[in-house]
């Protein structure tokens, strides 16, 4: 076996409760990821918006969205 076969990681061969703690883990990290920008979209200035295509007021509609809906 190769090194890079070693790193391979294969959720399905893990047991069934680590793979539901794996899934908790990601789906913690994928709300904490989303709170995050969405509270840095909120602290964007208007020129900077526009500079990246956003309407401040989508912008806006977007940050105050629930960190569990995407």
């Amino acid at each position: 076996m190769s090194p890079v076969e070693t790193l391979v990681f294969r959720p399905a061969s893990l047991p069934p409760l680590s793979r539901v703690m794996l899934r908790a883990a990601v789906l913690v990290a994928t709300w904490d990821n989303r709170a995050r920008t969405r509270r840095h979209l909120r602290d964007l200035d208007h020129h900077i918006l526009k500079d990246i295509g956003i309407d401040p007021m989508r912008a806006e509609a977007e940050a105050e969205r629930p960190f569990w809906r995407e």
